[in-house]
């Protein structure tokens, strides 16, 4: 009993102290506003873009001008889908403001849209962030007003039921309350957010795409995407710098319903304002946990030139997924920080008691760029099979099918991929563990089955494959690959030699 009183004792005694405690310093104070505040638009910006830093050191009042639309966008290469959007994009448009400042937020719906909508900005303290003071409906603008009291990155979206399939259908974005004192200068600042769209089919199946209630509800969703849309930041779309330069990402996670992993390949984060918060820097972070409707901001500089990953490291989602971006980065090498590949060397296994050694490896044999670029197939299957392959094989396979050398075998005028249409199929359909020999050299990995790619994704990407970067064959059909998936799972003679060997006890 005494135990108990003295735990309940000190309990109030610490909650008594907390209570006394000045709340002052954790925001800014809305009653020292004045009611003559000057006026100015809010500059809202696209992704990847973010609105130019707020060098002002006084409150404003700001005008928020955001209109809502519906419209269909590209998905994937294509694959579209009707995306409910804010100011056009997805994400919506990027909101910076300053701590302090008075926000009057004009939110109009387009005539045009089927649905009423409204917005929850996670920056405002009242009910509903909002939502509650701007269901709009079609034609029709509402407005409200709130003090950016919390200095932070916060996420904002519809909060019309049902609000899920709201989300999902791209209505989410982040505003920026810029601290009052500023952040840290940096030479870029770029906007990434990532979210998820629930397809009625598959991910590469072509054409309008329509939302899929079941998919959502079990959280299964067939594309995890940055900036709305697979390949929105790789190739020509890649997020750009020099070398020395110093970036800074605003990073989301609209949802609804997956956590994101974000994580740059090849830098760390120098300074992590973890889950949007300015008050909590933390250094030298790896990968950044950010669950849907939060944020972070991360700010890294980079030191040797090259193509930098953007992933989600739940790493399926990256590679067969969508969510992957790319940072290019261009200028003079540092071989001090990263020496690049200094050799390669074929390792031998060879028994313990004699000397180690190791044969360099012959250089692979090159492709000509004319090779890369030729084809003597045409139409729309050769089309959509290059679509498939840009989608999903790019990455491990490279997009001029040159694989890495030592780690994926190369596809360009490859033996072991045109000595066996059928074989080739099987591949794809069901994958290949162990070893294989391509071009004489010997590659040990696992590749995972891509049966989710209808038998028509498979025909034509291999029809691709198999007329490019020099190599030549007939087309592949969907009845044909019907067929291999309808037989069982392909074997290499190694898998054979090792299945053999296992059977005769020769491991035992």
């Amino acid at each position: 009993m005494k135990t108990a009183f003295k735990l309940r004792l000190m309990t109030g005694i610490v909650a008594l102290a907390f209570s006394l405690l000045p709340v002052r310093h954790l925001r800014a104070d809305a009653a020292a506003l004045p009611s003559d505040l000057p006026v100015e638009q809010a500059v809202l910006t696209s992704p990847p873009d973010v609105p130019p830093t707020i060098t002002r050191n006084h409150p404003a009042k700001v005008v928020v001008n955001l209109e809502v639309r519906e419209q269909v966008m590209r998905l994937a290469d294509g694959v579209t889908y009707n995306f409910w959007t804010f100011g056009g994009t997805v994400p919506g448009r990027f909101i910076r403001v300053r701590e302090g400042d008075l926000v009057e937020f004009h939110l109009s719906n387009a005539s045009d849209s089927k649905m009423p909508h409204n917005i929850d900005l996670h920056a405002v303290v009242g009910p509903g962030g909002g939502a509650t003071a701007s269901f709009t409906a079609p034609g029709h603008t509402s407005v409200f007003s709130f003090a950016a009291l919390n200095p932070g990155l916060y996420v904002y979206h519809c909060a019309m039921a049902p609000v899920g399939m709201h989300v999902a259908d791209g209505m989410y974005g982040l505003i920026f309350v810029q601290p009052k004192d500023g952040m840290p200068k940096v030479d870029h600042e770029y906007y990434v957010m990532q979210g998820e769209v629930y397809t009625t089919g598959t991910f590469g199946d072509p054409g309008l795409q329509m939302f899929d209630l079941n998919k959502a509800l079990d959280e299964r969703p067939p594309y995890v995407v940055f900036n709305g849309a697979v390949g929105s930041l790789t190739d020509s779309r890649a997020l750009t710098a020099r070398v020395g330069d110093t970036v800074r990402i605003y990073f989301g996670n609209g949802g609804p319903n997956l956590d994101s992993a974000f994580h740059v390949v090849g830098v760390q984060f120098e300074a992590l304002y973890q889950d949007g918060t300015m008050t909590n820097v933390l250094r030298d972070v790896q990968t950044i946990l950010v669950p849907p409707g939060s944020a972070a901001v991360a700010d890294f500089k980079v030191e040797v030139p090259g193509v930098y990953s953007l992933v989600d490291h739940s790493i399926f989602r990256a590679f067969n997924k969508g969510a992957l971006g790319q940072l290019s980065v261009t200028g003079p090498e540092n071989k001090q920080v990263y020496s690049g590949k200094l050799a390669d060397m074929v390792y031998q296994d060879i028994p313990a008691d004699d000397t180690n050694m190791a044969v360099v490896a012959e250089p692979p044999k090159p492709v000509a760029a004319t090779e890369i670029a030729s084809t003597k197939m045409a139409g729309t299957q050769f089309a959509n099979g290059q679509r498939v392959f840009n989608q999903i094989c790019f990455a491990c396979h490279q997009v001029n099918g040159q694989g890495m050398p030592g780690v994926f075998p190369r596809l360009a005028r490859s033996d072991f991929l045109m000595a066996d249409k059928n074989r080739s199929i099987g591949v794809v359909l069901k994958g290949l563990n162990g070893a294989v020999t391509v071009d004489s050299s010997k590659f040990v990995g696992s590749m995972p089955p891509l049966a989710t790619l209808s038998d028509q994704q498979i025909a034509d990407v291999l029809t691709y494959v198999r007329n490019s970067w020099g190599n030549s064959g007939e087309a592949v059909s969907a009845e044909e690959v019907h067929q291999v998936r309808q037989s069982p799972a392909p074997e290499t003679a190694e898998a054979r030699a090792v299945e053999s060997a296992a059977r005769s006890g020769a491991f035992e």
